[in-house]
Parts: C-alpha cells; sequence; structure tokens
C-alpha cells in the first residue's frame, strides 16, 4: 500500500486522541467528584471504553486504525505493516494518547480539583491492579490482549487497512469486543491492553498542574506495555495457522 506517511502519522495521532478523550472522559465522569455520571459503575466505564474505541477506529481509517502498540506489532510480524510504518504508529499512538487525556483533563477541570483522591483522579489517566501481583496483573494483561488482537485479525483479512467480510462494521465489532473484554477480564487490572492508551496518559498525569495528585504509579507502569505487547505477539503468532494468516 502507497501511504503518505505524514497522513499515516496523522491519522493515527487523531484516532488515538479521539479514543483517549472519549475513555479517560467515561472514568472522570465516573469516578471523580460532582459529576453528573459519579458512581455510573464499572459497565459504564466499559461500555464508554467499547464506544471510544469504535470512534476512533472510525475517524483512523487511513493507517489501518491500529491506536495500539499491540496491533501495531502484530501487523508488523505478519508482514502487513513496515518497521517504519511500525515505528510511526507507536509514536503517532503515544502523542495522541497524551493529547486525548490533556482534553479530558480539561473537560473535567474543575472536578479534578473537587475530587480529593488521589487515586481516583490518576485511575482516569491509567490503569492499576485490583489487587497488586505484578506477574499475576502481567498474565491477565497478556489473556486480555490476546483475546483484542486475535479478534482484530479474525474480524479483518489482516492486509493492512483491508476489512473482510464485516465491512465498516468491524469498527462496531471491534468496540463490542472491547466492551466484553472489559466486563470479562478487566476486573484484575482495569484492562489497558494498549501500551499507548495506558503509557500516554500517564506521562500526562505526571506533567499536568492537577491539584492533589499525589503519585503517578510508575513502579505498575511497565505491566501495562510488557503485557499487552507479549500479548500482540502471541496472537499474530496463533493467527498464522488458526486463522490461516501471514
Amino acid at each position: 500500500m502507497d501511504t503518505n506517511l505524514g497522513l499515516y502519522f496523522l491519522s493515527e495521532v487523531v484516532g488515538t486522541a479521539l479514543l483517549l478523550l472519549l475513555g479517560t472522559g467515561v472514568v472522570a465522569n465516573v469516578l471523580l467528584a460532582k459529576t453528573k455520571g459519579n458512581g455510573g459503575g464499572f459497565l459504564l466505564v466499559n461500555f464508554g471504553w467499547g464506544l471510544a474505541v469504535f470512534a476512533g477506529v472510525v475517524a483512523s481509517q487511513y493507517s489501518g486504525a491500529q491506536l495500539n502498540p499491540a496491533v501495531s506489532i502484530a501487523l508488523l510480524v505478519l508482514g502487513d505493516i513496515t518497521v517504519a510504518q511500525f515505528f510511526i504508529a507507536v509514536l503517532a499512538q503515544l502523542v495522541g494518547a497524551i493529547l486525548g487525556a490533556v482534553l479530558c483533563w480539561l473537560s473535567y477541570r474543575n472536578h479534578f480539583d473537587e475530587e480529593p483522591d488521589p487515586g481516583a483522579k490518576l485511575a482516569v489517566f491509567s490503569t492499576g491492579p485490583a489487587i497488586r501481583s505484578y506477574g499475576w496483573n502481567l498474565i491477565t494483561e497478556i489473556i486480555a490482549t490476546f483475546v483484542l488482537v486475535f479478534g482484530i485479525l479474525a474480524f479483518s483479512d489482516a492486509h493492512f487497512g483491508e476489512v473482510a467480510a464485516l465491512g465498516p462494521l468491524s469498527a462496531l465489532a471491534v468496540a463490542l469486543l472491547v466492551v466484553g473484554i472489559g466486563a470479562s477480564l478487566g476486573g484484575p487490572t482495569g484492562y489497558a491492553i494498549n501500551p499507548a492508551r495506558d503509557l500516554g496518559p500517564r506521562i500526562a498525569h505526571a506533567i499536568l498542574p492537577i491539584k492533589g495528585k499525589g503519585s503517578s504509579d510508575w513502579s505498575y507502569s511497565w505491566v501495562p506495555v510488557v503485557g499487552p505487547l507479549v500479548g500482540g505477539l502471541l496472537a499474530a503468532g496463533a493467527s498464522t495457522f488458526a486463522l490461516n494468516i501471514g
């Protein structure tokens, strides 16, 4: 595919920024003090993230709507994107994730000030384990991301940007898959399933002037990066025989 790398980069930035704005936005609406959606619950968060994925995928068709380094590394292994496209996509995803998180903070600026719990503020930006056990948290992220990436490869024909039988509905299929992963596997870690989704907003949390924000929990930050990348690699490997891709 002849791709303008500038447009490719911009497509991933826009899609990931939209994904993170809406995704972190639903968490902010549920967790922060004095919001209209306060106390909406984890299922609302699951649906919010699913719809955020739908919006991000629709907005980034030019680049193949990767939006996730775990997806990008699977496409790289399968030969559907080049090394240059992989690194450009991952950089764009990180930039977009930071941008989306900053826009969320601006949208909920007063509510961040009113929220007394530093943990709730961090939870808007990044994931954290319900029970901290790095090894088991890592396994959860690997399994959940494997489901995500394997599902995406099954929905598409894994040839960069070309959608198979589902056509435009593939965006809805991925969105529903994310809702299902959150509802089923999100309990232990908050299901990052995307290194950019967690790392970008965590960086934003660290640099933004958020009142009483507390620690950015960098000691855990490697789990939602390494786990999804491993899950993406395993999904790519499994797809070569289970889906006859590659």
